[in-house]
Protein backbone atom coordinates (compact mmCIF):
# COMPACT_ATOMS: atom_id res chain seq x y z
CA UNK A 1 0.00 0.00 0.00
CA UNK A 2 2.81 2.40 0.92
CA UNK A 3 4.55 1.83 -2.42
CA UNK A 4 1.37 2.62 -4.33
CA UNK A 5 0.86 5.79 -2.33
CA UNK A 6 4.40 6.94 -3.08
CA UNK A 7 3.54 6.96 -6.78
CA UNK A 8 0.91 9.66 -6.32
CA UNK A 9 2.67 12.80 -7.49
CA UNK A 10 1.51 16.35 -6.80
CA UNK A 11 -0.81 15.11 -4.06
CA UNK A 12 -0.89 17.21 -0.89
CA UNK A 13 1.02 15.36 1.80
CA UNK A 14 -1.79 15.51 4.32
CA UNK A 15 -4.01 13.72 1.80
CA UNK A 16 -1.35 11.03 1.30
CA UNK A 17 -1.09 10.57 5.06
CA UNK A 18 -4.79 9.96 5.32
CA UNK A 19 -4.92 7.70 2.29
CA UNK A 20 -2.27 5.47 3.88
CA UNK A 21 -4.19 5.41 7.15
CA UNK A 22 -7.40 4.55 5.37
CA UNK A 23 -5.74 1.76 3.40
CA UNK A 24 -4.07 0.25 6.43
CA UNK A 25 -6.70 0.61 9.07
CA UNK A 26 -9.93 1.92 7.72
CA UNK A 27 -9.81 4.76 10.21
CA UNK A 28 -11.70 7.98 9.57
CA UNK A 29 -9.44 10.82 8.52
CA UNK A 30 -9.97 14.34 7.18
CA UNK A 31 -6.59 15.90 6.46
CA UNK A 32 -5.51 19.47 6.56
CA UNK A 33 -4.41 20.84 3.24
CA UNK A 34 -2.66 23.72 1.61
CA UNK A 35 -3.61 25.64 -1.51
CA UNK A 36 -1.72 24.66 -4.66
CA UNK A 37 1.43 26.68 -5.06
CA UNK A 38 1.02 29.69 -7.32
CA UNK A 39 3.12 29.32 -10.46
CA UNK A 40 1.79 32.03 -12.68
CA UNK A 41 -0.82 34.69 -12.00
CA UNK A 42 -1.46 36.81 -15.09
CA UNK A 43 -4.18 39.45 -14.95
CA UNK A 44 -7.14 37.73 -16.56
CA UNK A 45 -8.31 40.88 -18.33
CA UNK A 46 -4.99 41.03 -20.15
CA UNK A 47 -4.84 37.37 -21.11
CA UNK A 48 -5.91 36.01 -24.47
CA UNK A 49 -8.41 33.18 -24.12
CA UNK A 50 -8.09 30.31 -26.55
CA UNK A 51 -11.37 28.71 -25.55
CA UNK A 52 -13.75 31.55 -26.35
CA UNK A 53 -16.45 29.13 -27.39
CA UNK A 54 -16.75 27.35 -24.03
CA UNK A 55 -15.14 29.90 -21.68
CA UNK A 56 -13.86 26.96 -19.69
CA UNK A 57 -10.99 29.05 -18.37
CA UNK A 58 -13.42 31.46 -16.72
CA UNK A 59 -15.58 28.69 -15.31
CA UNK A 60 -12.59 26.90 -13.80
CA UNK A 61 -11.16 30.16 -12.47
CA UNK A 62 -14.32 30.38 -10.36
CA UNK A 63 -15.12 26.75 -9.58
CA UNK A 64 -12.30 24.39 -10.33
CA UNK A 65 -12.65 21.70 -12.96
CA UNK A 66 -15.17 19.51 -11.18
CA UNK A 67 -17.56 22.17 -9.91
CA UNK A 68 -17.54 23.88 -13.30
CA UNK A 69 -19.50 20.91 -14.60
CA UNK A 70 -22.52 21.91 -12.50
CA UNK A 71 -24.25 23.81 -15.28
CA UNK A 72 -23.11 21.57 -18.13
CA UNK A 73 -26.39 19.67 -18.02
CA UNK A 74 -28.58 22.77 -18.41
CA UNK A 75 -29.98 24.09 -21.64
CA UNK A 76 -29.07 27.68 -22.65
CA UNK A 77 -32.57 28.79 -21.73
CA UNK A 78 -32.35 27.26 -18.27
CA UNK A 79 -28.91 28.78 -17.73
CA UNK A 80 -30.06 32.26 -18.70
CA UNK A 81 -33.11 32.03 -16.50
CA UNK A 82 -31.13 30.93 -13.47
CA UNK A 83 -28.34 33.44 -14.04
CA UNK A 84 -30.81 36.29 -14.29
CA UNK A 85 -32.21 35.52 -10.83
CA UNK A 86 -29.03 36.46 -9.00
CA UNK A 87 -28.02 39.65 -10.85
CA UNK A 88 -30.05 41.82 -8.46
CA UNK A 89 -28.33 40.19 -5.50
CA UNK A 90 -24.89 41.03 -6.85
CA UNK A 91 -26.01 44.64 -7.28
CA UNK A 92 -25.35 45.75 -3.70
CA UNK A 93 -26.43 49.37 -4.06
CA UNK A 94 -29.51 48.45 -6.13
CA UNK A 95 -28.79 51.00 -8.83
CA UNK A 96 -29.49 48.55 -11.65
CA UNK A 97 -25.82 48.03 -12.53
CA UNK A 98 -23.18 45.47 -11.56
CA UNK A 99 -19.72 46.98 -11.16
CA UNK A 100 -16.41 45.11 -11.04
CA UNK A 101 -16.22 45.88 -7.31
CA UNK A 102 -19.66 44.40 -6.66
CA UNK A 103 -18.82 41.35 -8.72
CA UNK A 104 -15.52 40.95 -6.87
CA UNK A 105 -17.30 41.21 -3.51
CA UNK A 106 -19.86 38.63 -4.56
CA UNK A 107 -17.18 36.18 -5.69
CA UNK A 108 -15.30 36.61 -2.41
CA UNK A 109 -18.46 36.08 -0.35
CA UNK A 110 -19.18 32.89 -2.23
CA UNK A 111 -15.61 31.66 -1.84
CA UNK A 112 -15.70 32.38 1.88
CA UNK A 113 -19.04 30.70 2.27
CA UNK A 114 -17.81 27.47 0.75
CA UNK A 115 -14.77 27.44 2.99
CA UNK A 116 -17.04 27.56 6.03
CA UNK A 117 -19.37 24.96 4.53
CA UNK A 118 -16.37 22.68 4.07
CA UNK A 119 -15.56 23.05 7.76
CA UNK A 120 -19.19 22.43 8.71
CA UNK A 121 -19.17 19.11 6.84
CA UNK A 122 -16.33 17.71 8.96
CA UNK A 123 -17.04 19.47 12.24
CA UNK A 124 -19.15 16.76 13.88
CA UNK A 125 -16.64 14.08 12.93
CA UNK A 126 -13.98 15.82 14.99
CA UNK A 127 -16.00 17.40 17.80
CA UNK A 128 -16.38 14.09 19.59
CA UNK A 129 -17.49 15.45 22.96
CA UNK A 130 -19.92 17.89 21.32
CA UNK A 131 -18.64 20.95 23.19
CA UNK A 132 -18.58 23.02 19.98
CA UNK A 133 -14.79 23.02 19.96
CA UNK A 134 -12.24 20.65 18.46
CA UNK A 135 -9.34 19.97 20.77
CA UNK A 136 -5.91 19.00 19.55
CA UNK A 137 -6.36 15.58 21.15
CA UNK A 138 -9.62 15.04 19.24
CA UNK A 139 -8.00 15.98 15.95
CA UNK A 140 -4.88 13.92 16.65
CA UNK A 141 -6.85 10.79 17.43
CA UNK A 142 -9.11 11.17 14.40
CA UNK A 143 -6.21 11.77 12.03
CA UNK A 144 -3.31 9.79 13.52
CA UNK A 145 -5.03 7.39 15.87
CA UNK A 146 -4.33 4.31 13.79
CA UNK A 147 -0.67 5.20 13.38
CA UNK A 148 -0.26 5.89 17.09
CA UNK A 149 -1.87 2.55 17.97
CA UNK A 150 -0.01 0.57 15.31
CA UNK A 151 3.40 2.19 14.73
CA UNK A 152 4.95 -1.13 13.76
CA UNK A 153 2.97 -1.13 10.51
CA UNK A 154 4.77 2.04 9.37
CA UNK A 155 8.38 0.94 9.75
CA UNK A 156 8.94 0.80 5.98
CA UNK A 157 7.56 4.27 5.20
CA UNK A 158 10.13 6.59 3.68
CA UNK A 159 11.17 9.80 5.39
CA UNK A 160 9.10 11.74 2.85
CA UNK A 161 5.94 10.25 4.26
CA UNK A 162 7.02 10.04 7.86
CA UNK A 163 4.11 10.24 10.23
CA UNK A 164 6.51 11.13 13.00
CA UNK A 165 7.32 14.33 11.13
CA UNK A 166 3.76 15.12 10.10
CA UNK A 167 2.29 14.85 13.58
CA UNK A 168 4.35 17.71 15.07
CA UNK A 169 3.91 19.69 11.86
CA UNK A 170 0.13 19.50 12.25
CA UNK A 171 0.45 20.34 15.94
CA UNK A 172 2.49 23.42 15.06
CA UNK A 173 -0.17 24.57 12.60
CA UNK A 174 -2.93 23.87 15.13
CA UNK A 175 -1.18 25.98 17.77
CA UNK A 176 -0.79 28.85 15.32
CA UNK A 177 -4.49 28.70 14.48
CA UNK A 178 -5.40 28.50 18.18
CA UNK A 179 -5.29 32.21 18.92
CA UNK A 180 -6.40 31.97 22.55
CA UNK A 181 -3.91 29.19 23.29
CA UNK A 182 -6.33 26.75 24.95
CA UNK A 183 -5.54 23.92 22.48
CA UNK A 184 -9.21 23.74 21.53
CA UNK A 185 -10.22 25.26 18.21
CA UNK A 186 -13.38 27.26 17.74
CA UNK A 187 -14.99 27.11 14.29
CA UNK A 188 -13.05 30.17 13.20
CA UNK A 189 -9.78 28.78 14.52
CA UNK A 190 -10.40 25.38 12.95
CA UNK A 191 -11.24 27.06 9.67
CA UNK A 192 -7.87 28.81 9.72
CA UNK A 193 -6.24 25.47 10.54
CA UNK A 194 -7.81 23.75 7.52
CA UNK A 195 -7.52 26.76 5.20
CA UNK A 196 -4.45 28.67 6.41
CA UNK A 197 -3.88 30.45 3.11
CA UNK A 198 -7.10 32.42 3.69
CA UNK A 199 -6.00 33.96 7.00
CA UNK A 200 -3.40 36.64 7.54
CA UNK A 201 -2.11 35.22 10.84
CA UNK A 202 -1.49 31.83 9.16
CA UNK A 203 0.57 33.01 6.21
CA UNK A 204 3.91 32.40 7.89
CA UNK A 205 2.89 28.78 8.42
CA UNK A 206 1.91 28.41 4.75
CA UNK A 207 5.30 29.77 3.72
CA UNK A 208 7.18 27.58 6.20
CA UNK A 209 5.36 24.42 5.14
CA UNK A 210 6.03 25.21 1.51
CA UNK A 211 9.71 25.72 2.25
CA UNK A 212 9.86 22.42 4.14
CA UNK A 213 8.18 20.61 1.26
CA UNK A 214 10.57 21.87 -1.41
CA UNK A 215 13.86 22.43 0.41
CA UNK A 216 15.40 19.00 -0.04
CA UNK A 217 18.93 19.90 1.08
CA UNK A 218 17.68 21.51 4.27
CA UNK A 219 19.57 24.78 3.91
CA UNK A 220 16.50 26.92 4.54
CA UNK A 221 16.20 28.13 0.94
CA UNK A 222 14.71 26.96 -2.35
CA UNK A 223 17.18 26.84 -5.21
CA UNK A 224 16.32 26.58 -8.88
CA UNK A 225 16.60 22.79 -9.06
CA UNK A 226 14.39 22.36 -6.00
CA UNK A 227 11.88 24.77 -7.48
CA UNK A 228 11.73 22.76 -10.71
CA UNK A 229 11.68 19.39 -8.91
CA UNK A 230 8.53 20.47 -7.09
CA UNK A 231 6.64 20.55 -10.39
CA UNK A 232 8.57 18.23 -12.70
CA UNK A 233 10.07 14.76 -12.20
CA UNK A 234 13.17 14.36 -14.33
CA UNK A 235 13.70 11.20 -16.33
CA UNK A 236 17.35 10.21 -16.35
CA UNK A 237 18.89 11.43 -19.57
CA UNK A 238 15.60 12.80 -20.84
CA UNK A 239 15.20 16.32 -22.20
CA UNK A 240 13.30 18.97 -20.30
CA UNK A 241 9.99 20.08 -21.81
CA UNK A 242 9.80 23.62 -23.09
CA UNK A 243 7.54 24.69 -20.22
CA UNK A 244 10.22 23.65 -17.73
CA UNK A 245 12.74 25.89 -19.48
CA UNK A 246 10.20 28.69 -19.18
CA UNK A 247 9.84 28.01 -15.46
CA UNK A 248 13.61 28.22 -15.05
CA UNK A 249 13.45 31.65 -16.65
CA UNK A 250 10.58 32.55 -14.31
CA UNK A 251 12.75 31.55 -11.35
CA UNK A 252 15.67 33.68 -12.49
CA UNK A 253 13.63 36.69 -13.59
CA UNK A 254 10.80 36.84 -11.04
CA UNK A 255 11.10 34.31 -8.18
CA UNK A 256 14.68 35.06 -7.16
CA UNK A 257 14.11 38.74 -6.48
CA UNK A 258 17.49 39.54 -4.94
CA UNK A 259 19.34 37.45 -7.56
CA UNK A 260 21.29 35.30 -5.11
CA UNK A 261 20.31 32.06 -6.82
CA UNK A 262 17.74 30.93 -4.27
CA UNK A 263 14.44 31.89 -2.69
CA UNK A 264 14.20 32.85 0.97
CA UNK A 265 10.96 32.93 2.99
CA UNK A 266 10.08 36.44 1.81
CA UNK A 267 10.53 35.48 -1.82
CA UNK A 268 8.54 32.28 -1.30
CA UNK A 269 5.69 34.31 0.17
CA UNK A 270 5.80 36.66 -2.80
CA UNK A 271 5.52 33.58 -5.03
CA UNK A 272 2.72 31.63 -3.36
CA UNK A 273 0.83 34.47 -1.65
CA UNK A 274 1.37 37.50 -3.86
CA UNK A 275 0.10 40.65 -2.17
CA UNK A 276 -0.34 42.50 -5.43
CA UNK A 277 -2.65 39.95 -7.05
CA UNK A 278 -6.32 39.41 -6.23
CA UNK A 279 -7.86 36.49 -8.10
CA UNK A 280 -11.44 37.63 -7.52
CA UNK A 281 -10.69 41.17 -8.61
CA UNK A 282 -8.86 40.01 -11.73
CA UNK A 283 -11.70 37.74 -12.77
CA UNK A 284 -14.33 40.38 -12.00
CA UNK A 285 -12.51 42.93 -14.15
CA UNK A 286 -12.18 40.38 -16.91
CA UNK A 287 -15.89 39.56 -16.87
CA UNK A 288 -16.82 43.24 -16.96
CA UNK A 289 -14.36 43.95 -19.78
CA UNK A 290 -15.70 41.10 -21.90
CA UNK A 291 -19.39 41.82 -21.24
CA UNK A 292 -19.54 45.63 -21.12
CA UNK A 293 -21.15 46.36 -24.50
CA UNK A 294 -21.43 50.14 -24.07
CA UNK A 295 -18.03 50.42 -22.34
CA UNK A 296 -19.33 52.34 -19.32
CA UNK A 297 -17.32 50.15 -16.91
CA UNK A 298 -20.41 48.49 -15.44
CA UNK A 299 -22.88 45.81 -16.45
CA UNK A 300 -26.63 45.78 -16.81
CA UNK A 301 -28.62 42.58 -16.43
CA UNK A 302 -29.10 42.60 -20.17
CA UNK A 303 -25.35 42.75 -20.80
CA UNK A 304 -24.73 39.88 -18.39
CA UNK A 305 -27.42 37.71 -19.98
CA UNK A 306 -26.12 38.58 -23.44
CA UNK A 307 -22.81 37.03 -22.38
CA UNK A 308 -24.40 34.36 -20.17
CA UNK A 309 -22.09 31.57 -21.32
CA UNK A 310 -19.07 33.32 -19.81
CA UNK A 311 -20.75 33.52 -16.38
CA UNK A 312 -22.37 30.08 -16.26
CA UNK A 313 -20.63 27.66 -14.00
CA UNK A 314 -18.61 30.28 -12.13
CA UNK A 315 -18.80 31.09 -8.43
CA UNK A 316 -20.71 34.20 -9.46
CA UNK A 317 -23.61 31.79 -9.94
CA UNK A 318 -22.90 30.21 -6.54
CA UNK A 319 -22.52 26.68 -7.87
CA UNK A 320 -26.11 26.95 -9.08
CA UNK A 321 -27.51 26.70 -5.55
CA UNK A 322 -28.54 30.33 -5.19
CA UNK A 323 -30.41 30.02 -8.43
CA UNK A 324 -32.75 27.41 -7.08
CA UNK A 325 -33.28 28.48 -3.47
CA UNK A 326 -32.94 31.53 -1.28
CA UNK A 327 -29.84 32.13 0.85
CA UNK A 328 -30.36 35.23 2.94
CA UNK A 329 -26.94 34.86 4.56
CA UNK A 330 -25.23 36.12 1.43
Amino acid sequence: VIERVLLLQKMDFHSVVCLVLLCLGGVFCKPTFRKERVQQDPELSDQLHEDNQSFQYDHEAFLGKEEAKTFDQLTPEESKEKLGKIVNRIDDDKDGFVTAEELKNWIKRVQKRYIYENVAKVWTDYDLNKDNKISWEEYKQATYGYYLANPEEFQDATDQFSFKKMLPRDERRFKTADLDGDMAATREEFTSFLHPEEFEHMKDIVVLETLEDIDKDGDGYVNEDEYIADMFAHEEGGPEPEWVKTEREQFADFRDINKDGKMDKEEIQHWILPQDYDHAQAEARHLVYESDLDKDQKLTKEEILENWNMFVGSQATNYGEDLTKNHDEL
